[in-house]
């Protein structure tokens, strides 16, 4: 379990964050569900990535990756954050 975002160090480190982040977020088995992601434009450049968990009774999870500022943002099933997290290490990916 990636528990802390230090251990964050590739795309792949943070969606594993991001999805076990947000399934502790409403209790749920992070091996019962899926996650998808898309890419953010801004003035035609890639500048994040959105993450989407769709649970069970129509619960929907999200956060977003801003690259430039190097944050995640999570969102509760309300659509408000709860959580900030600036990652301590750059992840340089094809949306930054």
């Amino acid at each position: 379990m990636m528990d802390c975002p230090e251990s964050v160090r590739t795309v792949d480190d943070l969606r594993t964050y991001i999805h076990e982040t947000l399934c502790a977020k409403e209790n749920l088995l992070t091996d019962q569900f899926r996650m998808r992601e898309t890419e953010l434009m801004r003035g035609g450049r890639p500048c994040g990535l959105q993450f989407c968990l769709h649970g069970p009774r129509s619960v929907r999870l999200g956060a977003i990756w801003a690259t430039d500022q190097n944050v995640v943002y999570f969102y509760d099933t309300r659509g408000e954050r709860y959580l900030k997290v600036r990652l301590k290490r750059r992840i340089f990916s094809d949306a930054a």
